[in-house]
């Protein structure tokens, strides 16, 4: 139960009802062990909406593109491939390869968290193996979130997703002056305390 007195429901409960295959344990393709020796470009692509395009065209079909999304690494090289064990394919990504198309407030074993869902059905939740992080445009001041969901690869949080979680804020106990949000123990700064 939350201070407003809504039952917060369990971590369990939540994956259950929004991706049942993770609820399943989805095993993923073990990409982090693969080290092949041919890279290649054949023009793929991940543009800033979360759309897969591939020589300029794009690919429409979902299973095809959840497929792929199980095999994306980012290297150490800051690029992102596309990885089995016999070669690896460069993969342009415009701004991050997942999409955090909705977040929930869930119980992880008496410990208040926040669980992101992807556009591809990837969740995380958020803390200290999977970070929130927000960059600020310095022209702009337009923030950008993201949340950290495998490996060295990002959703960035839907502009819906950040609002909803702009709802869950509070004063960072550290500096009144910031707001943030709590999971899993960890507080993530959002963004000024409005005047």
């Amino acid at each position: 139960m939350n201070s407003s007195g809504n039952i917060i429901p369990s971590l369990e409960q939540v994956l259950r009802e929004i991706v049942p295959d993770a609820a399943e344990g989805r095993k993923l393709p073990p990409v982090h062990l693969w080290h092949p020796e041919h890279c290649g470009d054949i023009g793929m692509e991940i543009r800033a909406d979360g759309s897969w395009w591939h020589d300029g065209t794009r690919i429409g079909r979902e299973k095809l593109v959840r497929l792929f999304s199980t095999i994306l690494r980012k290297d150490e090289d800051g690029e992102t491939y596309l990885v089995t064990p016999y070669e690896k394919v460069i993969v342009r990504v415009e701004d991050a390869p997942f999409l955090a198309v909705r977040v929930d407030r869930v119980d992880d074993d008496g410990v208040p968290a926040l669980l992101f869902t992807t556009n591809l059905g990837d969740t995380a939740l958020a803390g200290p193996g999977h970070p929130l992080r927000v960059e600020t445009d310095s022209e702009t001041q337009e923030p950008a979130p993201y949340v950290l969901i495998r490996g060295a690869l990002e959703a960035k949080l839907t502009r819906p997703v950040f609002y909803e979680l702009a709802g869950m804020v509070e004063p960072d106990p550290e500096d009144p002056g910031m707001m943030g949000v709590w999971s899993q123990g960890e507080f993530y700064r959002i963004g000024p305390a409005e005047a």
